[in-house]
């Protein structure tokens, strides 16, 4: 049973109990997903020849995100009937569980099954996100948004510190860190958060059509308004991807980083979104809406891409930053105005089958972005990061339209 949010302890007595229970699990969430980034390209090289390193991250990458679009929708849908608690718990559950395989290791193939389970049981985020929209009024969300970006900035600025120094130790130990993360989230899950989604509210029944993430999908982008903010988020996702699945390799192989200077690498951008989502989100949305501040987000987003591409041409520490902070800095602006956008636009009823087929699309992008990330880069390192920029400038012309 659930602890009362007025029993939280009073750290977070300046926040709403429930939402800065929520803030403390994304923070957790972010931390233990970023533990692993900084050791990925060093894990997969003892199982695979040097030439083929940029490959199999990104297809260790791409299958957590073919997993999540089978899984994503369908968790959500069941939270809408069965409530968000249980789902949250399941996946944090599910998240451990494949942590720990992954640092078992022992084989190419161990790993992946570990990217799988945690692929199939990813559905924390889209709960956490059908909470907030169960807990906070249409006016109050692009804020309540823009603090679990922050909860998260700090998660990502923290995780790849703590992953490259543990890096440093053994290339397990982010792993089991993560997984144990990931239990901490569990008992603060178990323990804190009560329920949102009020019985009165829920759907009657589940039909076999919502086990189906096409299906799902396909039902949410008959709506014209979420059809279109899904395919700027779409668009956004996979530039985001791009970067996600190639930065590291970009930086071993460029600038010959090893896991504790990439990890600090990737704590900047912890920090540039804490500033971005925490303080000038919000701000600039209460000044101009959601939309305008979402638009100028990704034109700034795709503004760091350019500077990133860049980099092969001219290797220097400044345009790295340059980049890496510009884009990190429209993102910021960018992900809690669309979150918001979407919540606003999704029946309240169904909250989280949309929320799901946001993350079911977005792990498509995701899915995507690193198959064509590791073959550009074959092409060359700079057309990666170029190709990112044109897309996610198109999501910024795509919002512009009523």
């Amino acid at each position: 049973m659930a602890v009362s949010p007025s029993k939280f302890p009073s750290v977070f007595a300046g926040f709403n109990g429930r939402t800065a229970i929520i803030a403390v699990s994304v923070f957790l969430n972010f931390a233990g997903f970023t533990l692993i980034i900084p050791v990925l390209p060093f894990s997969v090289a003892r199982y695979v020849a040097a030439q083929d390193i940029a490959l199999w991250v990104s297809l260790t990458l791409a299958l957590y995100s073919l997993c999540s679009f089978v899984a994503a929708p369908v968790l959500g849908a069941m939270s809408d009937r069965f409530g968000r608690r249980p789902i949250m718990l399941f996946s944090l559950c599910g998240s451990a569980l494949g942590f720990a395989v992954f640092g078992i290791g022992g084989s190419l193939w161990i790993l992946l099954v570990g990217r799988v389970i945690e692929g199939v049981t990813a559905g924390s985020i889209s709960a956490l996100y059908a909470y907030v929209a169960d807990t906070h009024s249409p006016a109050k969300r692009g804020q309540a948004f823009g603090m679990l970006g922050a909860a998260g900035g700090l998660g990502f600025m923290l995780g790849p510190v703590l992953g490259g120094t543990l890096g440093q130790v053994s290339l397990s130990a982010p792993l089991y860190g993560a997984a144990g993360l990931a239990m901490v989230n569990f008992i603060l899950v178990w323990f804190y958060l009560p329920e949102s989604h009020q019985r009165a509210n829920r759907r009657a029944h589940l039909s076999w059509r919502q086990f189906n993430a096409i299906s799902q999908l396909v039902r949410t982008l008959r709506d014209r308004r979420l059809r279109l903010l899904f395919a700027v988020v779409f668009c956004f996702t996979l530039g985001g991807a791009v970067l996600q699945a190639n930065l590291t390799v970009l930086l071993m192989d460029l600038l010959a980083f090893q896991p504790t200077s990439i990890g600090l690498v990737l704590a900047g951008v912890g920090v540039m979104d804490i500033v971005s989502q925490g303080f000038a989100a919000p701000r600039l949305q209460s000044l101009f809406g959601e939309r305008r501040v979402a638009t100028a987000g990704l034109v700034i987003n795709g503004l760091g891409l350019v500077l990133l591409a860049l980099l092969p041409l001219h290797a220097a520490a400044t345009l790295l930053v340059a980049g890496i902070a510009i884009f990190t800095f429209g993102d910021g602006l960018f992900q809690p105005s669309a979150s918001a956008l979407i919540a606003n636009a999704a029946p309240a009823e169904r909250q989280g089958e949309v929320q799901g087929a946001n993350q079911a699309q977005q792990a498509i992008a995701r899915t995507a972005g690193p198959l064509g990330a590791a073959w550009l880069y074959g092409v060359s390192p700079s057309a990666p990061y170029a190709a990112a920029a044109i897309v996610v400038l198109l999501a910024a012309a795509l919002l512009t339209r009523k």
